[in-house]
């Protein structure tokens, strides 16, 4: 028993300190409870064969692809913290915010070091990939970025856009073919469908305040 609870308490310290830099989004996502009704897109069944699988060592992309408030987020988070609690380290960006973010670290002179850290990782999740345009210094970075994950480690994606758009998205056709050819090589592609998520927690939280909110005779 004391041997058990010992093993327990690593793995429960070793999952926190993974979680911490993680930074995911939605830290408390599992993919214990994913929503799998009809109707929503995700299949119990590939969820579970893509966790239980080597995506990450042999550096296969995961897109998740969806309209707004499908849960593509949260779904990569519940990913992300899978593979923190299997011990694999976890990076999650905003790709909208890594132009500014890319700007602050090559001013400080950090890239370098900051790039040669996040090659190391095991999971990288992009997320809200194609929302905003990409400049020329960002682009090339991204392509760097890729490059040291190719057929090593894992990377997420989520996005709206379909796969068919993206070479126009990047802009520069010789580091769009670059960058798809890393990224598309090896792909699951998930696509959470139904009502948004945000307007189902709105509308139940509406319904609830209006059960218990007092009448006025």
């Amino acid at each position: 028993m004391l041997v058990d609870r010992e093993v327990a308490s690593r793995d429960d310290r070793r999952r926190t300190r993974l979680l911490s830099p993680a930074r995911l989004k939605y830290p408390q996502a599992t993919i214990e409870d994913m929503d799998t009704r009809a109707g929503r897109g995700v299949d119990r069944g590939q969820i579970t064969s893509l966790a239980l699988g080597d995506w990450i060592k042999t550096g296969h992309t995961v897109i998740i692809n969806g309209a707004t408030g499908s849960g593509k987020t949260w779904l990569a988070c519940a990913l992300g913290q899978y593979a923190c609690r299997h011990g694999h380290s976890v990076s999650y960006l905003r790709t909208p915010r890594l132009a500014e973010e890319l700007r602050v670290l090559h001013g400080s002179g950090g890239f370098g070091k900051w790039l040669i850290q996040l090659a190391k990782t095991d999971v990288l999740i992009l997320d809200d990939w194609a929302v905003a345009a990409l400049d020329a210094g960002t682009r090339a970075d991204l392509l760097e970025i890729i490059d040291d994950r190719a057929a090593t480690r894992g990377t997420i994606i989520t996005i709206q856009l379909p796969v068919e758009h993206w070479h126009s998205w990047i802009g520069d056709a010789t580091i769009a073919d670059a960058m798809l050819d890393r990224l598309l090589q090896r792909t699951h592609r998930i696509t959470p469908k139904g009502e948004s998520l945000r307007s189902s927690k709105q509308k139940s939280s509406g319904d609830q305040e209006a059960v218990q909110a007092p009448q006025v005779q």
